[in-house]
């Protein structure tokens, strides 16, 4: 993402945290808005630095969208990689 490089397993437990906070009661009193996945415990270590920038949450989204895709090979997730069909 830009100048970001993050694991693909990081990425993929990115994914399941955001999945697992998707699901929030809508009862709750705590608002979505105020929700960080910074906040979270189990956010890898390696996204702290993004937790720093203003746009963490559409950084994060973006990474979501990455991880989403069940096409999406392991290799071709790499941004080195070209020609992936």
């Amino acid at each position: 993402d830009g100048d970001w490089k993050f694991s693909l397993e990081s990425v993929k437990k990115l994914k399941a945290l955001m999945d697992k906070n998707s699901h929030v009661n809508p009862r709750m009193v705590l608002s979505k808005a105020s929700y960080s996945l910074c906040d979270e415990e189990d956010l890898p270590e390696e996204f702290q630095p993004v937790c720093k920038k203003e746009d963490a949450p559409a950084i994060f989204e973006r990474l979501n969208v990455v991880a989403g895709e069940p096409y999406l090979c392991e290799i071709c997730a790499n941004a080195a990689c070209a020609g992936c069909v």
